[in-house]
């Protein structure tokens, strides 16, 4: 019976080959020069189209500025509108509520007027309260709300 024998590893016969421990230098793909040069032409690229853009969102802007010239006395004609309608409700609801009461004039306190100095037909823009006190409480809240933004 063959008994077995523990071999041991030893080193190859005349040793192990030098280590190379020296520094390997990485390979340059693109060299310095190549890449000053790309990094100038794409900034070139991305100023022409930025220009070429930046003249587009300028007509924009100039269309749009336009448009809002053109709209806003349309609008503004509207809001007076809707706060002279406004004030008209107030008043008519007024003398409907007070339609009963001896001696009572529409705008006034009591039969005098409220501001003595100033001409009769001088408008006095009413308090927020004073505004929407005959108009329902959505269309208050959704101007009260905004007004805290």
């Amino acid at each position: 019976m063959a008994t077995a024998t523990k071999k041991q590893d030893m080193p190859p016969t005349g040793g192990f080959k030098p280590l190379n421990y020296s520094r390997v230098p990485a390979k340059t793909i693109i060299g310095g020069k190549t890449l000053i040069l790309g990094h100038f032409l794409v900034t070139a690229g991305s100023l022409y189209l930025y220009t070429l853009s930046y003249k587009k969102v300028q007509i924009e802007d100039i269309e749009r500025r336009s448009s809002m010239f053109a709209i806003k006395p349309l609008l503004q004609a509207e809001r007076d509108r809707e706060y002279l309608k406004q004030l008209r409700r107030n008043r008519d609801e007024e003398a409907d509520l007070m339609k009963n009461v001896d001696g009572w004039v529409v705008g006034t306190y009591k039969g005098e007027p409220v501001y003595k100095t100033l001409p009769p037909d001088t408008l006095v823009k009413p308090s927020l309260n004073e505004f929407y006190v005959h108009s329902s409480y959505k269309n208050f809240s959704d101007y009260f709300d905004i007004t805290l933004w």
